[in-house]
């Protein structure tokens, strides 16, 4: 070890309190950095788990090909599972309603084949031979044709052929452009029924059946699905074997490995963790920075003796990087061991939360990676080496006199340090002194005060962040009237309300209700409108005729009869064939950023009026089919609708609903329109169980119109964990950032302090009283705290803003911004409180020393 390095290790060891901060600055940028990577690493491997439990764990899939290539690939090194199913041919659904699909494709599995791709059953059970089978539910759903256990069906099963081509699920249907060869005659007894499987695609022209191979491998068409020992090398695999064949990729695994073409999601995937990172290293630079900066000040003198007697620039550089090194080689081994133990901590709490969210089957656990642990560990040795190198450039190319004396850091001209009588009357003595040394030693009062508004900045935007993450989940919560609900759009009547008395008797359900939802198109005059209307629709004149789009929901008679009476209104006038009508038409007012029922404006001045109401096709009034009708407009809150289907339609500022009876539904339709969702609503006591037991009684009915069931409590639940696992990621990422920060101006004051230890000794020599001396350090402590105020918030709350725009602009542009007043209040108080306790601490030191001592002390 040469003698520049010795006395780096020296000055470590004579400094031990800024020594133990930096470590401890070095150990927590260690730790967030490698807990990030490994919270990264972690949730991929648990959704790349849950896909391949969802979709099948394969990477690439090779269609049409013989039983060579599939022997061929089974035996290849890289391969760590082969599986393949027999491609057994198509045969026509007759009866079919989607022209898109009007065959069935019959797929053989073997045992592993059945142990490998997930099939999902909905009813009964796997085939036991090669004359069972199980058939896809969108048979019935998209097809239209009802299939039900214990059927039996015969097919004259063979291959499409377009010319000599013969074509596969991945070729799409063309209607005259190919034909159907049959082969051979099957018949099959069907036993299940389940889920579209995860390998048909939805542009297949054959619904999915599967029967139990004969024998494996002994057909001449197969589908085969691979999985390699390192998946990095798929695409390379896949182009290298496919020779003529088609192939296709498990986007849905892959992806979560960063080896998918999702561009969009790969993007977002790094960006995330990018920035993440940056903001880390931020914050960890500045207090290492600081802490060489501060370092080598100290040592100013030091460096001008040895550059007297010879030390070049670079050994006096690399003296300052082998101290980085030292840090380095104690802080990053500790920080990346409590980063790991950290987010194992952290994952161990919201484990429970994310099954219930994704995947309740796949356990979150704690993935160590060793490229992720060396990248942390790179990327915290160059934040180090960063925050070394900047400032010992600096004071390697000093000149040496300027060391010597040590003019470069304190200013004395007379100029630079005056200060009015009127601020001397106002500040005091002790206030004085305390500006003056502010203006004697700028750049160490710049450096405190940056450390400041560096913490105030991190802390008040990761707090807005994490405001504007909880308002974006909390828009999306689910908050609803009912538990459950049944939503279609083309099953008829009869058959729904059918349905309906048969659900309603379920287990656990205690409230239940049936409902439709229409567009319509309703002309008013502008002159009706509120003024409120027309701060959101801009200038109009008054005979003007506008088109509003209102919606029709038709409720459950009962319940319709029910609004009625609670609202004090006469049944006899409301209910019938020719009746009046209610709606309620309402809008936010100027100040509400909530949406409580009471925080709204009425929409028209009138509470009762005519209107003339047309329904919309395509988007557009037919105003031709219009008809007048008297409205109404109520001060309630009507009973939440249905989710729709497919597209919610555009946003309006205003909420304009009409109510009927259910019964009158029929004078609404008209032979162009239809209902944009029509269903039905449940409580229950225990919607789980009983959504469970509707999916059993649904199927038992066979319907075959396109349908969905909703458990709107398990979406609520859902709602609330995702809350909860953003708040412990995004406070557990806040406390984290300010320990740095807290430790960066712990550092840069009480280092500042020891190095004026002469001057403040001077102070005490010359008389100046205990209370005198705590006086002024108490100026001091408002002068910094104030001026990091000045500073920090502005910026802070600029911060927060492009945060909230940047968020708005990725597609939360339902939130608004709202200032974190309670972090901005934390952020005032704990300035002076760091400040003030780090200053008594190195008031505290400077006070046990000797005078004499310190006066002698000629900072070597």
């Amino acid at each position: 070890m040469n003698v520049f390095n010795k006395v780096a290790l020296q000055g470590l060891k004579k400094n031990r309190t800024r020594t133990l901060v930096t470590i401890i600055g070095v150990i927590l940028s260690a730790a967030m950095i490698t807990a990030v990577a490994t919270f990264g690493i972690s949730l991929l491997n648990y959704m790349a788990n849950g896909a391949a439990q969802k979709y099948g764990n394969w990477h690439v899939e090779f269609l049409d090909v013989p039983s060579s290539f599939v022997q061929e690939r089974t035996h290849d090194e890289g391969v760590a599972n082969a599986v393949a199913f027999e491609n057994i041919g198509y045969g026509k659904l007759e009866g079919g309603k989607n022209p898109k699909k009007p065959y069935l494709f019959i797929a053989g599995f073997s045992k592993k084949a059945f142990d490998t791709l997930p099939i999902n059953l909905i009813l009964g059970r796997l085939p036991k031979n090669s004359r069972e089978i199980v058939v896809s539910g969108s048979i019935a759903a998209k097809g239209g044709v009802k299939l039900s256990v214990g059927d039996t069906i015969s097919l004259a099963v063979g291959r499409r052929m377009n010319g000599n081509k013969n074509l596969g699920q991945q070729d799409t249907y063309t209607s005259g452009g190919e034909t159907l060869v049959p082969q051979d005659k099957k018949t099959y007894t069907i036993v299940g029924i389940c889920q579209r499987p995860s390998f048909e695609k939805s542009s297949a022209p054959g619904y999915t059946l599967i029967t139990k191979a004969d024998s494996q491998y002994k057909g001449d068409n197969f589908s085969l699905f691979i999985s390699l020992k390192n998946p990095r090398g798929v695409h390379a695999y896949a182009s290298s074997t496919a020779k003529n064949y088609t192939y296709a990729f498990n986007d849905n695994v892959l992806r979560f490995m960063g080896l998918s073409d999702d561009n969009i999601f790969n993007t977002l995937l790094y960006s995330v963790g990018g920035i993440v990172v940056v903001i880390i290293m931020i914050g960890s630079i500045f207090l290492i920075y600081n802490a060489f900066n501060i370092s080598l000040n100290e040592r100013t003198h030091q460096f001008g003796i040895l550059s007297s007697v010879g030390a070049t620039e670079k050994q006096l550089r690399n003296s300052v990087l082998f101290e980085g090194l030292c840090i380095s080689a104690v802080g990053i081994p500790i920080g990346v061991i409590v980063g790991i133990c950290s987010i194992g901590l952290v994952l161990s709490v919201v484990a429970k939360n994310f099954g219930s969210i994704l995947y309740d089957t796949v356990p979150l656990t704690l993935t160590v990676s060793a490229p992720a642990i060396v990248i942390a560990a790179v990327v915290s040795m160059v934040t180090i080496l960063i925050s070394a190198y900047i400032p010992a450039r600096k004071a390697a190319s000093t000149p040496v006199m300027e060391c010597i004396r040590q003019t470069n850091e304190v200013k004395v001209e007379a100029k630079a340090v005056k200060m009015s009588k009127f601020a001397q009357r106002i500040y005091g003595l002790e206030g004085t002194l305390a500006l003056k040394n502010f203006k004697r030693n700028k750049k160490r009062y710049r450096s405190i005060v940056l450390s400041l508004v560096l913490s105030i900045v991190l802390f008040i935007s990761t707090s807005a962040f994490v405001t504007c993450l909880k308002q974006r989940s909390e828009q999306a919560a689910v908050h609803t009237t009912y538990d459950i609900g049944f939503v279609t759009q083309d099953m008829e009547d009869s058959k729904m309300l059918q349905l309906y008395d048969k659900l309603k008797t379920t287990d656990g359900v205690y409230e239940s209700s049936y409902q439709g939802l229409m567009r319509y198109s309703c002309a008013a005059k502008a002159r009706e409108l509120s003024n409120y209307y027309w701060e959101y629709a801009g200038s109009h004149s008054p005979d003007e005729t506008v088109n509003l789009p209102v919606e029709i929901q038709f409720l459950d008679d009962s319940a319709y009869l029910n609004i009625i009476k609670n609202m004090g209104l006469p049944p006899e006038e409301y209910t019938g064939k020719n009746t009046k009508m209610i709606a309620v038409a309402k809008m936010k007012g100027h100040s509400n950023q909530g949406e409580e029922s009471d925080q709204f404006v009425n929409m028209f001045k009138s509470s009762s009026m005519n209107f003339t109401i047309a329904p919309q096709i395509n988007g557009k009034p037919k105003m031709e089919q219009g008809r007048n009708v008297r409205i109404k407009l109520v001060e309630t809150v009507p009973p939440d609708t249905l989710p729709i289907l497919g597209n919610s339609g555009a946003k309006n500022p205003f909420f304009f609903r009409v109510m009927v009876p259910y019964s009158l539904k029929e004078k609404f339709e008209t032979p162009d329109t239809r209902v944009a969702i029509k269903g039905l609503t449940f409580r229950s006591k225990n919607p789980t169980q009983s959504v469970a037991k509707m999916k059993t009684m649904i199927q038992a009915e066979g319907i075959t119109a396109n349908y969905k069931l909703y458990n709107m409590y398990k979406m609520l639940d859902d709602n609330r964990n995702m809350i909860f696992i953003a708040n412990v990621f995004a406070y557990t990422f806040i406390i984290m950032i300010s320990l740095i920060a807290v430790a960066n101006v712990f550092n840069t004051i009480s280092t500042n302090i020891k190095l004026r230890r002469r001057e403040l000794a001077m102070l005490r020599s010359v008389g100046m009283s205990e209370r005198d001396f705590q006086k002024m350090m108490n100026f001091e402590c408002a002068f910094y705290g104030m001026k990091a105020l000045l500073f920090g918030l502005p910026i802070a709350i600029i911060s927060s803003w492009l945060i909230y725009k940047g968020m708005v602009s990725g597609g939360a542009d339902d939130i608004d911004f709202v200032l974190p007043w309670g972090s901005i209040g934390i952020s005032v108080f704990s300035v002076f409180l760091v400040v003030f306790i780090t200053m008594l601490y190195a008031i505290s030191k400077i006070k046990k020393e000797n005078i004499i001592d310190a006066l002698r002390d000629d900072m070597s």
